[in-house]
């Protein structure tokens, strides 16, 4: 491969190290850049696109590009594992495996450098997968649909699943996920005369409990849908009445139907609240992502190849609630995404995620065997 499969572990580490935010991976697109840089350059053609790094492995007799998505940032998490190389930046940490995706990504990627296939093969390392979302913009990019690749697969780590294991589905494999800011206004006072003030601790106090009552009232029991509150910021001091509060949370569906069912119920119901509170209020829907949906007879065809032509354990596993940015090139390019099985005791986005690196050699002959049965038709 160029560089032995331990190596990848290395870059792992180095990867985890320097974790940052959407559209500002400075440090890691520099270092991806830096690699790509000793690899031979006769077969590579790299473009950037804002902090993100598009690799054409050009092929010896192409007919088309096959495509491999992994994404780069890391999320706003305060590190508490006892890692040698845990996160050098406070408050940043790659708790989700994009450090994983990115070390497999370079392995498979350097085989192909020096294994060439008859097909081209472009790697696509995205920004901004937590947030903002990089993976629509990227998509429209000029830079992208010059090399707009056929086909795509990914990955995603699975702390539920053991090393030597993947699991995957064709159809619905992550939600439609949008996230949810509601902004409440009303008027600040003295706690000695609540008649002249406009208690917003009252008003998100009701919201809340209304809100609760959209998936189960509103969402047909046989369907999937969560609308979770996870930050609710209301007052200073606790003789002030407060003006303001300010509501987070997240809603996830299995169907569009179903996210847009929620979303309007939503706007109802904030509207009886500035009507019955004589207030204001914002909603703001954030980051939306449309559902990862893999092409039914491409992933039948990878779960039947890896059971006859592999050792991994291939898992049908359900959908699940995760939301994923990859969902928007999946929507106009056929492809999959499959779990890696990385056995970690905590979950992601946890603090003290400790994936099993004992994966990322998995995964890269996993891909290599696949990329290399399926450029060389």
């Amino acid at each position: 491969m160029g560089s032995s499969l331990s190596s990848y572990v290395d870059i792992r580490r180095d990867l985890h190290r320097i974790p940052e935010l959407g559209f500002a991976e400075f440090k890691t697109q520099k270092y991806l850049l830096d690699y790509l840089s000793r690899l031979p350059q006769d077969r590579l053609e790299i473009k950037t696109w804002r902090t993100g790094v598009l690799v054409k492995v050009k092929g010896t007799q192409p007919t088309r590009i096959l495509g491999y998505r992994t994404d780069i940032d890391g999320l706003p998490i305060h590190e508490e594992t006892e890692y040698e190389f845990r996160s050098e930046h406070p408050g940043q940490m790659h708790a989700c495996g994009h450090d994983f995706h990115m070390a497999i990504a370079l392995g498979i990627l350097t085989h192909f450098v020096n294994h060439p296939v008859r097909d081209d093969l472009l790697f696509i390392f995205q920004p901004a997968e937590e947030g903002p979302g990089g993976a629509l913009p990227m998509l429209k990019s000029e830079e992208f649909q010059q090399w707009r690749p056929e086909v795509l697969f990914g990955l995603h780590i699975g702390p539920d699943y053991p090393v030597g294991t993947i699991a995957t589905r064709p159809g619905i494999l992550f939600a439609n996920t949008s996230e949810l800011y509601i902004d409440l206004v009303g008027t600040d006072g003295h706690a000695s005369l609540p008649h002249r003030a406009n208690d917003m601790v009252i008003a998100a106090s009701q919201l809340a409990m209304q809100l609760q009552t959209i998936i189960s009232r509103n969402i047909d029991p046989l369907d999937s849908a969560i609308l979770t509150l996870g930050k609710v910021t209301i007052g200073t001091k606790q003789n002030i009445i407060p003006g303001n509060a300010r509501l987070e949370g997240t809603i996830r569906t299995l169907s569009m139907e179903s996210m847009e069912r929620i979303k309007k119920r939503i706007r109802a119901l904030v509207r009886g609240i500035e009507e019955g509170f004589a207030c204001e209020a914002h909603i703001d829907w954030g980051a939306n992502y449309c559902q990862v949906e893999n092409e039914k007879n491409l992933t039948r065809e990878f779960i039947d190849w890896a059971r006859r032509e592999t050792d991994v354990q291939v898992v049908e596993c359900r959908e699940a609630m995760a939301g994923e940015d990859f969902g928007y090139f999946l929507r106009e390019i056929p492809g999959w995404m499959f779990w890696l099985g990385v056995d970690s005791p905590h979950g992601l986005h946890h603090p003290q995620i400790d994936p099993k690196e004992e994966a990322i050699p998995v995964a890269i002959d996993l891909m290599i065997r696949w990329l290399t049965w399926k450029a060389n038709p």
